[in-house]
């Protein structure tokens, strides 16, 4: 068994732009910068014949190469903020891709969470702060709201095995498939 899930793993410029914006933040506690990704699909805890027909499946996936760009900040978990992120300009092709890949892990047999896919990248996970702290938070992600990156061309996605840890999750690259 293993836990994994499959991602965009994102340029350098980029990860340096979100880093910039963890630094702005009155975070209560980041995420490393070198587990930045988009994540595509969870697929959680796999048993290893099902994650060999599933690396079947997503080889077999074709979408044209697309442009995707990081734009606005905002928070989960409303009153009592959880999660901070880093939102995606809305894409027609990111929607198609995951949709093909959430499909193609069903028919190699993966019950994936059936989550409506919010297209993010997380900044900081925490416990929920006492309300002073939540509201200085609030109001920091209002005013990175105008956050945007430049456009990169999205040509792979990645599936990744996830080891958690106190410290926080560590991600490893099983495999690479290009679009």
């Amino acid at each position: 068994m293993m836990r994994v899930f499959l991602a965009l793993p994102l340029p350098e410029a980029v990860m340096s732009a979100l880093r910039v914006q963890q630094f702005l933040l009155p975070l209560p506690k980041s995420v490393e910068p070198e587990g930045f990704h988009l994540t595509l699909v969870f697929l959680g805890e796999v048993q290893d014949w099902a994650l060999e027909a599933a690396h079947e499946r997503f080889a077999e996936v074709r979408v044209p190469p697309f442009e995707l760009r990081l734009q606005g900040l905002g928070l989960f978990g409303g009153a009592k903020p959880k999660a901070a992120w880093a939102g995606v300009a809305a894409s027609g092709p990111l929607v198609r891709l995951q949709a093909k890949l959430e499909r193609a892990a069903q028919v190699a047999g993966i019950d994936c969470a059936a989550r409506k896919f919010v297209p993010h990248v997380t900044l900081g996970r925490f416990a929920p702060p006492p309300p002073d702290e939540a509201m200085r938070l609030e109001r920091a992600v209002a005013l990175g709201g105008g956050f945007a990156t430049d456009p990169w061309q999205v040509d792979h996605f990645c599936l990744f095995q996830s080891h958690l840890s106190p410290k926080g999750a560590r991600y490893d690259e099983l495999f690479r498939y290009d679009l």
